[in-house]
């Protein structure tokens, strides 16, 4: 699966448009990362506990959308996005989205 944040793929053309794909997330840590978090951010600097938790659901946000991308007839995304948003004080949302297409490799 082709995913690109362009519109446009280099050396192919989009041959047809299947729709708007999603792939959605709630990650919460646990009691025991938030402790260590918020001790992390008395002295200051990046919270590895948190940066592991995003980065591990930016991961699986894109493997539903390119699920959802595959169930549609799609082998590329285009225009591939993140949103993300907190839910209450410990839960974090995260949205990867973008356009399921097929592409075509344009003779060389």
């Amino acid at each position: 699966m082709i995913i690109v944040t362009t519109e446009n793929l280099a050396g192919h053309r989009v041959a047809e448009v299947k729709g708007q794909v999603f792939g959605v997330v709630v990650r919460s840590r646990g009691l025991a990362g938030n402790i260590m978090a918020g001790l992390r951010s008395l002295v200051g600097g990046e919270i590895t506990e948190y940066t592991q938790l995003l980065e591990e659901a930016r991961r699986h946000a894109i493997d539903r959308m390119v699920k959802n991308a595959q169930l549609m007839g799609g082998n590329a995304v285009v225009m591939m996005r993140f949103d993300s948003s907190e839910m209450g004080q410990t839960m974090s949302e995260i949205v990867a989205y973008g356009t399921a297409v097929v592409v075509e490799r344009l003779p060389a």
